[in-house]
């Protein structure tokens, strides 16, 4: 399949927003949408090259992946053709070569593609590299020979190119080829044909969303020059330059975004919160048995200034694991209550939503639970309970509520919400961060928590519409957590003693957790994390580097249950399971038994990830735990050591040393430091990751700007971003700027900025 001519030639602004099937024709703007999501011009533009060959150089075939789609550059070495002995016809067989390995092409009963790939030329083979009896080869593999690709350019035939000057000879050996991101169906040169028929259409018609002086003041190429060289360089500087200047369009379009939605947050005024004296806050503060930490009181002071104002709170607070967040959430909740207010507070999971009410109504003490009606609000309530916890939400008697997903229902209403808290803010969107908001009669205040430590780049391109407050000191009286890595792949003989480890603390009177990647044998892909609708679901792993389920089984909750109550080491201990698909009534009467000590050692998912605080807990094992991210394996060992009682982590991995997956797990054994965890998470993970799975892959990932090593760029796209916002907030005078946003943050693209 080619792509065809242009139906019609765009030569308007507008023209990135023309469909493909008007330019490129329907059968192949049907494939392309097929393949890749692209409907637009400005789809496709966007769909850089991954890499740049050329025709005088050729490809390493020995370390190209199984089982994957590739393109090559390679020269053919040896053509043969054979009988089929199973049935008529002919077979031919191409062996290509880079020099040093050889993969072969097969053909069946086409016997004249032999005129075409002589030994000796060059160009560019893609399909699935797959083995046959020991050799690598190309399934249904597509070709095109550099001769077709650019020799007619400068001799119609390959005598005239021996004829060239030597200068242009060079220069048409080294000319860079784009290898663009293709599919079986949809190989890279039919990828390039389909770009350069939409840049000759669209000459002189790209629209620049940097403003002039900006862009003459970085150097930056205009638009249409960039998206030229990108996708058509003649030398390597070409393609560079182009890179600059899109990398930095990308994140000031992203920025502007970002800005843009927190100028328009402040846009509407709202209600400001100050406690009042002898008010709620005042006498919760006078009862606490301990003082705040120093980074508490900052934070702390930080927020009441914002609730103390007219324009509605923006904060990002992220914190250590167990570093009294929640502590300075209620603080801020009873402000709100002094001025008559309601708060809300939104977490992921049941588990953590009824911990969180738990731990609230416990740290205010009997006589303001009383006044202030702490009420919990989720899926699995009785019709009984959700009438009575509506009832209390819309009359203001509940001054503070609890609840997870179930608080963006239709039916929830309230009184005068002044405060919106969500808690581990990466399991929820902007989209739902507002559903709440609007619940409220003026814009209420908005605090994000998170104890996933966010480094300051990420913090810039996905909360850059908030505020960001820190807390990294930890309470006075905490124990510590020693924590160690078990690779059994090299030791085997360890595993054993995982379990009389766990034994000696359990003597000690301490507890246990046990967390396992999966929830029963059915669940091989080792997905027994919980997500915000309290099933489980997708975790954080990294599965190309983890073992598979066929050559390691992966631990599961049902069957880790079993041996562990068979362990002799742990005779006598009550040993019970707690994951995402047990009844609501269930999990809470497990966390609550697991609470009071009448269970020793709980078998669980990711569903304790976050928020569950039992300080007599000690020590955490976490099996398969090269299958966790490292902010995930970071939040389990946060979980124990909350007390008077020093942790113990216990990361038992079967990954391979050198592995990626075992570098993730002892880089967490080896520190406690979030935040620097979070620094060597960005540099252990690929780029398509760092803002999460939905950054990956598809139409919503950040195609050229990358997170960790364009921190500068970003910083000043922002700052620019700032400056044109304040100026300009409809951004009247930037047309160009406003129809990029668009185009950015259309229905995919919102989703992009929502889920991280």
């Amino acid at each position: 399949m080619t792509a065809s001519a242009p139906a019609s030639s765009p030569d308007t602004g507008a023209a990135l927003d023309a469909k493909l099937s008007g330019v490129l024709g329907g059968r192949t703007a049907t494939a392309f949408e097929k393949a890749f999501g692209m409907r637009t011009v400005a789809d496709l533009l966007s769909h850089y090259p991954r890499r740049y060959a050329r025709r005088g150089e050729l490809t390493a075939i020995a370390k190209l992946p199984l089982n994957e789609n590739v393109t090559i550059v390679a020269e053919v070495r040896d053509v043969r053709e054979r009988q089929m002995r199973a049935r008529r016809g002919t077979i031919l067989e191409v062996s290509i070569s880079d020099g040093e390995g050889i993969i072969s092409l097969t053909f069946f009963n086409q016997a004249w593609r032999a005129r075409e790939l002589r030994p000796g030329s060059r160009g560019i083979f893609a399909g699935k590299v797959s083995e046959y009896r020991g050799a690598l080869q190309l399934a249904h593999p597509n070709y095109e020979l550099f001769d077709e690709l650019g020799l007619s350019a400068l001799g119609d035939t390959e005598a005239d190119a021996t004829a060239l000057d030597d200068a242009a000879a060079r220069r048409w050996a080294e000319m860079p080829i784009p290898i663009y991101p293709a599919t079986a169906s949809i190989p890279s040169w039919q990828m390039a044909n389909a770009v350069g028929i939409v840049l000759d259409g669209l000459r002189g018609a790209i629209p620049d969303p940097v403003p002039e002086e900006l862009r003459a003041e970085r150097g930056l190429l205009t638009a249409q020059r960039a998206y030229e060289l990108i996708h058509r360089p003649e030398k390597d500087a070409d393609f560079m330059r182009a890179r600059d200047t899109l990398r930095f369009h990308e994140a000031f379009v992203l920025q502007t975004a970002l800005v843009r939605q927190r100028s328009l947050a402040h846009a509407v005024p709202t209600t400001a919160r100050r406690p009042k004296p002898g008010g709620y806050l005042e006498r919760f503060d006078a009862a606490l048995p301990f003082r705040l930490t120093a980074d508490q009181q900052l934070v702390g002071s930080e927020i009441a200034r914002d609730l103390g104002s007219e324009l509605p709170m923006m904060r990002l607070l992220q914190g250590e694991v167990g570093s009294g967040k929640t502590l300075v959430a209620v603080r801020a909740m009873l402000a709100v209550a002094d001025s008559g207010g309601q708060s809300a507070l939104l977490a992921p999971t049941e588990v953590l939503a009824s911990q969180h009410l738990r731990s609230i109504v416990k740290v205010l003490g009997p006589d303001l639970a009383a006044e202030l009606v702490p009420t919990l609000h989720t899926g699995q309530l009785s019709t009984a309970e959700r009438k009575k916890a509506l009832l209390r939400m819309v009359s203001g008697q509940a001054k503070l509520v609890v609840g997870t997903h179930a608080l963006l229902s239709e039916t929830v209403q309230f009184y005068d919400l002044g405060l919106v808290v969500v808690d581990e803010q990466h399991r929820f969107g902007v989209e739902q961060r507002d559903t709440l908001r609007q619940k409220g009669a003026t814009p209420p205040h908005v605090l994000v928590m998170t104890a996933t430590p966010i480094p300051r780049t990420v913090a810039m391109t996905v909360f850059g519409d908030l505020d960001v407050s820190t807390i990294t000191e930890l309470p006075a009286g905490r124990q510590g957590i020693e924590s160690f890595s078990v690779p059994l792949a090299d030791k085997p003989g360890w595993a054993g003693r995982i379990w009389q480890r766990v034994a000696e603390e359990l003597a000690q009177g301490r507890q246990a957790f046990v967390v396992c990647p999966a929830i029963d044998p059915a669940d091989p892909s080792g997905d027994g994390t919980e997500d915000f609708d309290g099933n489980d679901g997708p975790g954080e792993t990294d599965e190309s580097d983890a073992p598979t389920a066929a050559s390691v089984p992966v631990a599961n909750v049902v069957e880790t249950l079993q041996r562990l109550r068979e362990n002799p080491a742990l005779a006598g201990a009550r040993i019970e399971a707690l994951h995402g698909r047990m009844p609501s009534e269930q999990k809470d009467a497990v966390m609550r038994a697991y609470a009071a000590r009448e269970i020793d050692v709980l078998v669980a998912t990711t569903v304790i990830e976050v928020g569950v605080d039992v300080p007599n807990a000690s020590t955490m094992v976490v099996l398969d735990a090269e299958r966790f991210g490292v902010s995930q394996l970071h939040q389990l060992r946060g979980r124990v050591g909350r007390g008077g009682v020093p942790g113990l982590c216990l990361l038992v991995t079967n990954a391979e040393p050198e592995s990626l997956a075992r570098q993730r797990v002892d880089a967490v054994a080896e520190t406690l430091d979030g935040f620097a965890l979070a620094e060597i998470d960005l540099e252990l993970r690929r780029e398509g990751d760092v803002l999460g799975s939905v950054q990956s892959g598809g139409r919503s990932s950040l195609r050229l700007l990358r997170v960790v090593k364009d921190a500068d760029i970003i910083q000043e796209a922002r700052a620019a971003a700032f400056e044109i916002v304040d100026a300009d907030p409809r951004l009247d005078a930037h047309p160009a700027l406003r129809d990029a946003l668009d185009r950015r943050l259309r229905e995919s693209e919102r989703s992009f900025l929502a889920k991280n």
